[in-house]
């Protein structure tokens, strides 16, 4: 801090050598620089460096930020001196200015008119209307995933138990696992992405992809572990994709689709209200 200081100092010696302002500051901030009539202040500087690590690293980000800081406003200034399509760039900031309106404006009438979301039974129905065209870009299951140390005991039981996968097997996996297991998944309440699961077994996914099926017991290992996977469900890349996983998706179509649809009958709407209203003046040529 203490070098940092010493370059602030050096700093604001070298600024009154420049001259006299021909602008007056904000009393009420501690200026370091002026270009142009603009001024760079202490407390806009103090907070880009506010998570520099060190005085070195301070000293190099600020020369970096009063540097960009002073060519910005040169480039800026010099560009209006030189710059001669004016009314072209005015045009187009004002053309840019009013969508920005128009946007927000459009954007506040569709939160207060349109509900948040899609019902249920909407989105059900645009599902099995579309299913043909929501295909799964990667395979997704359902089931168990168990890790164990190599020689875990009463492996046998395990097995047995996650293969039968009924209430009192669930329980008996459940307690085995916190006894002597690595880890447990349990999705067969869900559909999990089977990049996800892979992850967590050592053999390659498209190995996986080919051999597992529905109500398959794998079971594989490595120098360390075992790894018991029960399959539930599966769908492969390519089959329909499941409406649990759609949801979303499909819920996001709808929304855009009725946002567009609104907004041009908004837009009609006002349209036709102002001919209406006379607002709108017609002359016959």
């Amino acid at each position: 801090m203490y070098i940092f200081k010493r370059f602030l100092l050096i700093l604001f010696l070298f600024g009154s050598l420049l001259g006299c302002k021909k602008h007056t500051p904000d009393r009420s901030r501690v200026p370091i620089l002026e270009v142009e009539g603009k001024f760079l202040y202490l407390d806009q500087l103090e907070q880009v460096l506010v998570n520099s690590a060190g005085a070195a690293d301070s000293i190099e980000l600020a020369e970096s930020f009063i540097k960009k800081w002073v060519t910005d406003i040169l480039l800026y200034e010099n560009a209006k001196r030189n710059v001669t399509n004016k009314a072209a760039i005015d045009k187009l900031l004002e053309d840019y200015r009013k969508s920005l309106i128009i946007h927000q404006y459009q954007q506040n009438v569709i939160q207060e008119r349109l509900p948040a979301m899609p019902r249920e039974e909407e989105l059900l129905d645009f599902y099995n209307h579309h299913k043909d065209q929501l295909r799964l870009k990667e395979c997704v299951l359902k089931g168990k995933l168990i890790v164990l140390p190599s020689g875990a005991p009463n492996t046998a039981n395990l097995r047995k138990w996650v293969k039968t996968g009924d209430l009192k097997s669930l329980e008996l996996i459940e307690k085995y696992c916190l006894q002597h297991g690595l880890s447990y998944d349990y999705f067969a309440d869900r559909w999990v992405s089977l990049s996800e699961i892979s992850k967590k077994i050592p053999t390659p996914i498209e190995m996986l992809s080919q051999s597992l099926s529905n109500g398959q017991f794998y079971e594989t290992q490595d120098s360390l572990k075992l790894y018991m996977l029960q399959v539930d469900s599966i769908r492969k890349q390519g089959a329909i994709e499941p409406y649990e996983t759609s949801k979303e998706k499909i819920a996001s179509f709808i929304m855009n689709q009725r946002k567009a649809d609104f907004i041009t009958d908004f837009e009609n709407e006002l349209y036709n209200d102002a001919v209406d209203n006379g607002i709108v003046t017609f002359f016959n040529n």
